[in-house]
C-alpha cells in the first residue's frame, strides 16, 4: 500500500508517527486545505510528468500552476503530465496521494521555488486522506530531490 511506502520512507527520519490521517478526503488541494485547516498554497502538491521516457515528480505550492515556457526551458520539452491510469504504476503512489516519499526507483524528484512562499507545507503521504506537516527546509532535507527548480506561475 502506498501509505505504507511513505511511512517506511519517513521512518528513516523518525517522522512516520507525524503522518496525519483524516476521516475525509485530502486528494485535492482544496480538500487537503479544508481537512488540515490551512491555506491552499500551504499544500505541497506533487505533480507527475514524463520527460522523454522517464517519469518525474515536481513538488509545488498548492496554488501554483505550471508555467509551460519555464518548464520547457528547464526540461527542454513540453510539459506532459502522466495519464491518470499510469501514475500509480510509474510513480508508486495513486493520484490523490502522490508524494515525494517512497516513490519508485528511477523517479526523479524536483522541488519548485513556489514552495518557498510558505514556511510550513503539507505534502500527502501516499493516500488520499493523509498529509504531514513540515517546514520547507525539512521537506528539502528529507526528500531525495535532484534540485530546486522554478517552473511555476505563482499564486496571486
Amino acid at each position: 500500500m502506498s501509505l505504507d511506502k511513505a511511512k517506511e520512507y519517513l521512518k528513516k527520519y523518525k517522522l512516520d508517527k507525524d503522518i496525519l490521517e483524516f476521516p475525509v478526503s485530502s486528494a485535492t488541494v482544496k480538500e487537503a486545505a479544508e481537512a488540515i485547516g490551512c491555506e491552499e498554497n500551504a499544500i505541497a502538491k506533487t505533480l507527475s510528468f514524463m520527460v522523454g521516457d522517464k517519469p518525474i515528480v515536481i513538488v509545488v505550492a498548492g496554488a501554483a500552476k505550471i508555467d509551460n515556457s519555464k518548464y520547457k526551458q528547464e526540461f527542454h520539452t513540453k510539459a506532459k503530465m502522466l495519464a491518470f491510469d499510469d501514475v500509480e504504476e510509474l510513480i508508486g503512489h495513486a493520484v490523490g496521494g502522490v508524494c515525494p516519499f517512497g516513490v519508485n526507483e528511477g523517479v526523479d524528484i524536483y522541488l519548485d521555488e513556489s514552495l518557498k512562499d510558505n514556511e510550513i507545507v503539507y505534502p500527502a503521504c501516499g493516500s488520499s486522506n493523509s498529509a504531514i506537516k513540515l517546514t520547507v527546509d525539512k521537506l528539502a532535507e528529507i526528500t531525495d530531490h535532484i534540485k530546486w527548480i522554478d517552473v511555476c506561475k505563482r499564486a496571486e
